[in-house]
């Protein structure tokens, strides 16, 4: 892979951390708030299925950390094994993929 699109990985992984800091603590404060209060997970799931702006918020969540995830692991593996980079590229695009799909799987089911 080019140095061009090392930076651009680099970059990303950065732009979605800056993304996923907020969302992460308001899912913390949501959760901690929802199980204080003693909603059941049925309660949860009629208000977030009753309201629009929860698979959006959610959308942008699974995305966000599918690549942040993908990108870090592949950093990770390129760094601490001899597999070959384009075996360790497809892997990353491989979680990647794998983790958005069942991101959506997830927000499909609060919508």
């Amino acid at each position: 892979m080019s140095v061009r699109n090392e930076v651009r990985l680099y970059g990303l992984q950065r732009l979605t951390a800056l993304i996923l800091a907020p969302l992460v603590v308001v899912h913390l404060g949501v959760m901690v708030y929802a199980v204080q209060g003693g909603l059941s997970t049925a309660e949860m799931l009629a208000r977030t299925q009753s309201n629009p702006v929860w698979p959006v918020y959610y959308g942008i969540f699974y995305t966000a950390a599918a690549l942040h995830a993908a990108i870090g692991l592949r950093v990770i593996a390129r760094e601490h094994t001899k597999l070959r980079a384009g075996m360790i590229d497809a892997a990353a695009g491989l979680f990647a993929l794998t983790t958005l799909t069942l991101g959506v799987r997830a927000v499909m089911a609060i919508s």
